[in-house]
């Protein structure tokens, strides 16, 4: 049976830093693209970062380019979601999304098209 299982939200202050961890079971991260996504309330779910399988690629949204950072552990099947000078907009539950055994050669993408979802982490970054 295939999961993921995030991990790593917490109660941040304005520009401070977490990291948050999307362990997979059941099947192996590092041949299938990874998304991260977002929901804050009332908003729609929003892709933030993600990384293709073969060739390990990334993609950002403008809104955390240059302050978050995707990666991925093989080892440890785990895909990694870095966020440095968090600001109060980041307040959300994050999401990990993977693709299927299709996407181990396709880019991956920051739509809601991935077949697998975590059940979400909550970030709040409050004062």
């Amino acid at each position: 049976q295939l999961h993921l299982v995030e991990s790593g939200g917490g109660l941040v202050q304005p520009g401070g830093s977490l990291r948050l961890s999307c362990a997979a079971s059941g099947f192996t991260l590092a041949y299938n693209a990874i998304g991260w996504f977002r929901q804050a309330p009332g908003k729609e779910r929003e892709g933030i970062s993600c990384i293709s399988g073969v060739g390990g690629s990334t993609k950002y949204a403008d809104s955390v380019k240059g302050r978050f950072t995707i990666s991925r552990d093989n080892a440890k099947n785990t895909v990694y979601l870095q966020m440095n000078s968090l600001k109060p907009e980041d307040t959300a539950v994050y999401y990990c999304a993977a693709g299927d055994g299709k996407w181990r050669f396709r880019p991956c993408v920051l739509s809601t098209e991935y077949n697998y979802w975590g059940q979400g982490t909550q970030v709040t970054v409050s004062s």
